[in-house]
């Protein structure tokens, strides 16, 4: 709980926005019980683990509106964005989610929250014909870069002031090397405000490798 206060006072968010957040930890506390929506192992330190992980990337980009959140599961990083959009009356995050019961949970936290999102209950692959746009792309535990770039470039190539932002273990380093025999694009790497071992890898300027 520590890092929370420091994070929010940076944000400038709102008591409203807290008693937002706080609503969908009890929600998701209560659906955890009944569906797999994290390790159980850090269900018991829902704030600094998945919380706050999840608000340091609205705090990289935020003037990001239009997001896509890949593999969107628990709502993390996707439903804290979109509650953090709530508190600015602005902007709006695409869940993508093909678990329906995962899907089920998303938009039942969104109705409670207030969260500004939709959830689309399809396949990642599929999402760019039903989302035409986007400014920043988020996700969270899902793939190796490599293959979250297949998944972002019709976005990229849409939008060439597209970034991503992408949470990422120690790692990190074996997965930039392989994806740059493939792609190019431009790296920041930022240190994670919850673990000392893992990034938030931002990603711009996508492109593939000429052939």
């Amino acid at each position: 709980m520590t890092a929370l206060p420091r994070l929010l006072r940076d944000l400038d968010v709102s008591r409203e926005t807290e008693e937002r957040l706080t609503i969908f930890v009890a929600l998701f506390q209560k659906w955890a019980k009944a569906i797999n929506l994290v390790a159980p192992s850090t269900l018991s330190e829902v704030w600094n683990r998945h919380i706050v992980d999840s608000a340091q990337i609205y705090a990289l980009q935020p003037g990001a509106r239009i997001w896509a959140d890949l593999g969107s599961g628990g709502g993390f990083p996707g439903i804290v964005t979109g509650i953090l959009l709530a508190g600015i009356g602005d902007g709006w995050v695409h869940l993508v989610e093909s678990n329906n019961k995962k899907a089920a949970f998303l938009r039942t936290a969104i109705l409670e929250t207030g969260a500004r999102a939709s959830v689309h209950a399809i396949r990642i692959e599929q999402a760019p014909a039903v989302i035409e746009r986007c400014d920043a792309i988020s996700a969270r535990a899902l793939a190796d870069l490599d293959l979250l770039f297949e998944f972002g470039l019709p976005w990229a190539e849409r939008n060439p002031d597209l970034s991503f932002f992408l949470h990422k273990g120690r790692d990190y380093q074996r997965e930039v090397d392989k994806a740059l025999g493939r792609w190019r694009f431009d790296l920041v790497k930022h240190a994670s405000v919850v673990e000392p071992d893992s990034v938030v890898l931002e990603i711009a300027k996508l492109s593939r490798q000429p052939q």
